[in-house]
This record gives structure tokens, C-alpha cells and sequence, in this order.
């Protein structure tokens, strides 16, 4: 008896993802659980520099102004609220001091440009086709930082301009790391706040959009997050408390069919062997000075140096 609609994940057969591997992971909520689980895993990669970005527009600036080196200036961020902030990036960045916005800003766009010049592989999530266009500006925002909804026009991007973005991205990473590989995904979290037709129609204005650019032979890939969380995990004991987002169970079975699909075989027995370490890291004795601990302690030092003889870059 199947209790479940099982989506097909053939192992990927080229660009496979090893502890030698450099990733950059940029986009929805969705991409920060994913690179949480690399960061907790000690693949070397970067999440998100100027937070969470929803649509491809946002990422597309983040890209042209980091491979530009396109510092932010003093008059392209804001004060509300007694919080500096600027358009372009998600409220974390926020500073109270105009100076420390400033200079956090250009110091993501300093780590950005140098993950686009080295990463082995970009992973994009994106999670809406909805945007806001800040009218003083006409420009297309990240985020809108909780100003008066006046300020805003809500649009919805078409497929062609998606489509369009996404080429757009890929063709200036391309321009200076012309080996690196593309993982798309679309953020299974619904934006109820649009509407619940609203939300369908942006998330297959995504799908159909990233559908046009994937092409395996140029090194530009899916993966479905969508539809594992869609299909396989069609049931709310895999949300969180808002009904919308997925839970810790839902992003660890994803990240295991993720895993399954693009890391290699030795990556995936080393993946097992840092989360262990992790996990005694974590351990906390009730006696610190028994012999039994010591001999723990002894044990998973020993496992660390091993794994670090072998990746030395891995720290913990």
C-alpha cells in the first residue's frame, strides 16, 4: 500500500557538490533553511549577504552591484523609524548609526563579489512575482522596510521578465566564473498576504520562468522543493504553527532528498560524520570530570583531526 506521492529525484550526474565546493545560496526564507544546513554540515558557503530576497529583481541588483563593486552611497539608504535601512536589502541589516549601515552594506557587497568570482555552484530560491515599486524612485524594492503602503505600487512580474532576470543573472556571473553551476528552486511557503490565487499564480509565473532558462548542458539545473513539499509532504503535520511555512521536519526531509540528488557519495558519509561531531559538541555532561567524559572528549577530538587531515579548511 503507497501512502504517498513520491516525486522521482534521479542522482545528478555532473557538478555534483563535494567538501571542495564553494556555494552561494541567495533568495527566499526557504534558502537560509537550506543554508543553515550547509553552514551546520561545514560547507564552505555564503547565505544571503543582504538578507532575505524574494524575487529575482532583488537578486539581479545584489549581483550587478557586487560584480560592479558598486558600493552603496549616503544618499541611497533611509531613516524611519529611528532604524537606517535601505531598499535594496532585508530589515537584519538594519543600523541605528548611518555610518554602520553604510559600511555593512559594502562589506556584503565586498563578500558577495568575492563568492561570485570562486563558488563552484549558486543556488537561487525564489519565493514571489509579486514586487513593490517604490514610486519616488520608480525603482523595484527588496523589501519595504514598513513604510506607509502609499509610497508602493504593487506589480506582478510576467514570465518574460522573470525569465529575462534570471538570464540576466546568470550571464554576469557567468562573465567572471564561467565554470559555475545554477540550482533553481521556488520556495514551497505561500504568501497568503497576496491572496490564495494571487499566490498560484506568482509561484507558476516562477515556475514557468525558471523552466526557460534551465538547461543541464549549460550547467543550469531545477530542483523541486515546490513539489516534494506540494506532493510528498501534502499534509499540515509538516507546517509550521502559521499553517504556511514548513516546519524543522519538513526542511529536514527536503534537505535529505537534496542531499540524495546533488552531493556525492563521499560528501554525504562526511556530511554524516560533521553532523556527529556537531552533535557531541553539543553534548553537555553531568559530570565533566569523570573519566567517561574525558575519554569522550578524547574521542571526538580525534575524529575532528582526522576529518580536518583530510579538508582542512573545516573548522569547528
Amino acid at each position: 500500500m503507497k501512502l504517498q506521492t513520491a516525486i522521482p529525484l534521479p542522482k545528478q550526474q555532473h557538478n555534483l557538490i563535494d567538501y571542495h565546493s564553494q556555494l552561494l545560496l541567495l533568495g527566499s526564507c526557504f534558502s537560509e533553511h537550506i543554508g543553515d544546513k550547509f553552514a551546520h554540515h561545514k560547507f564552505e558557503s555564503l547565505s544571503n549577504p543582504l538578507g532575505i530576497l524574494f524575487h529575482p529583481l532583488a537578486i539581479e541588483t545584489l549581483i550587478s552591484r557586487a560584480i560592479n563593486l558598486d558600493y552603496y552611497k549616503a544618499d541611497e539608504v533611509q531613516f524611519y523609524n529611528e532604524q537606517w535601512f535601505c531598499l535594496d536589502a532585508h530589515s537584519k541589516l538594519n543600523r541605528t548609526h548611518k555610518a554602520d549601515l553604510l559600511a555593512e552594506l559594502n562589506a556584503q557587497i565586498d563578500a558577495t563579489e568575492k563568492a561570485l568570482q570562486t563558488s563552484s555552484h549558486v543556488v537561487i530560491t525564489l519565493g514571489t512575482s509579486w514586487v513593490y515599486r517604490h514610486i519616488a524612485s520608480d525603482t523595484v524594492v527588496a523589501n519595504c522596510h514598513k513604510l506607509p503602503q502609499k509610497q508602493f505600487l504593487k506589480e506582478l512580474l510576467p514570465v518574460s521578465q522573470i525569465s529575462e532576470s534570471l538570464s540576466a543573472i546568470m550571464s554576469l556571473v557567468k562573465s567572471v566564473n564561467p565554470k559555475v553551476s545554477f540550482i533553481f528552486t521556488v520556495s514551497p511557503v505561500r504568501h497568503i498576504k497576496d491572496g490564495f490565487v494571487e499566490n498560484t499564480q506568482s509561484k507558476s509565473h516562477l515556475i514557468a520562468a525558471i523552466h526557460e532558462v534551465v538547461d543541464p548542458r549549460a550547467q543550469q539545473y531545477y530542483f523541486p522543493s515546490f513539489e516534494i513539499m506540494m506532493d510528498e509532504l501534502r499534509d499540515y503535520r509538516f507546517y509550521g504553527r502559521d499553517l504556511l511555512h514548513p516546519n524543522a521536519l519538513a526542511v529536514d526531509y527536503i534537505w535529505e532528498k537534496f542531499k540524495s540528488v546533488w552531493l556525492t557519495e563521499e560528501a554525504i558519509k562526511t556530511a554524516e560524520t560533521v553532523a556527529s561531531i556537531q552533535k557531541g559538541l553539543q553534548h553537555r555532561p553531568f559530570n565533566a570530570e569523570s573519566e567517561a567524559h574525558q575519554k569522550f572528549i578524547q574521542n571526538l577530538e580525534t575524529k575532528i583531526q582526522k576529518l580536518q587531515e583530510k579538508f582542512p579548511k573545516l573548522s569547528f
